[in-house]
């Protein structure tokens, strides 16, 4: 996994882009006015993560559409299945834990 992808997520704004960006392809304009932004802060963000490989650029007439890519996306969640059994497992021991601990605490009388 390229820790590019992780660094450009990392920052808060452009972690906002890309879940904006989910629901379809964006000017920088937009994008600067739904995240309240100025445009050149939005394009700054812009910049980081299509030099990330994260977006796309489309240039239409005098518009340029941002979009994002899949792949990048499609390699970090086959980066983050490799630890999803990891998580299970854990997560599974701890709520047979909280189980016992549960059955520790019931009194005799059925009563907590």
């Amino acid at each position: 996994m390229d820790i590019t992808t992780f660094s450009a997520l990392a920052e808060p704004h452009r972690l906002r882009i890309v879940e904006l960006l989910l629901d379809g392809p964006l000017t920088v304009g937009d994008i600067a006015d739904r995240l309240q932004l100025r445009q050149p802060q939005a394009s700054k963000h812009l910049r980081v993560l299509l030099d990330a490989g994260l977006v796309e650029v489309h240039a239409e007439a005098n518009r340029r559409n941002y979009k994002l890519r899949l792949e990048p996306f499609q390699q970090l969640d086959a980066w983050l299945e490799t630890y999803r059994g990891v998580w299970d497992e854990r997560l599974d021991a701890l709520d047979l834990y909280l189980q016992k601990l549960r059955q520790k605490d019931i009194k005799p009388t059925g009563k907590p």
